[in-house]
C-alpha cells in the first residue's frame, strides 16, 4: 500500500504524549498515529451501523405497516 506523508502541527505536550505512547507500545510515532486514526474511523463506522440497526428495529412495525408486510410486523414485536 502506498503511503502519503502528512504534516501535522501540535503543541509540545501533545507531541510528547504521542512519543511516550508510541514508545510504550513499541511503535514509531507515525505507526501509532496511523493506528489511532484507523481505530477511530472503524469505531465511527461501527457506531453508525449499530445506530442504524437500532433505528430499523425500533421502527420495524411502522415500515411493515407502510409496506403492507404484516408478517414482518409480527416478528418485530418478539
Amino acid at each position: 500500500m502506498a503511503k502519503t506523508q502528512l504534516n501535522v502541527r501540535v503543541d509540545e505536550a501533545t507531541a510528547e504524549a504521542a512519543r511516550e505512547r508510541a514508545l510504550q507500545r513499541g511503535l514509531s510515532v507515525n505507526r501509532y498515529i496511523e493506528e489511532l486514526v484507523q481505530r477511530d474511523a472503524g469505531e465511527v463506522g461501527h457506531t453508525f451501523v449499530e445506530a442504524a440497526a437500532d433505528f430499523m428495529k425500533s421502527y420495524a412495525a411502522v415500515f411493515a405497516e407502510e409496506s403492507g408486510d404484516r408478517e414482518s410486523e409480527g416478528r418485530s414485536r418478539t
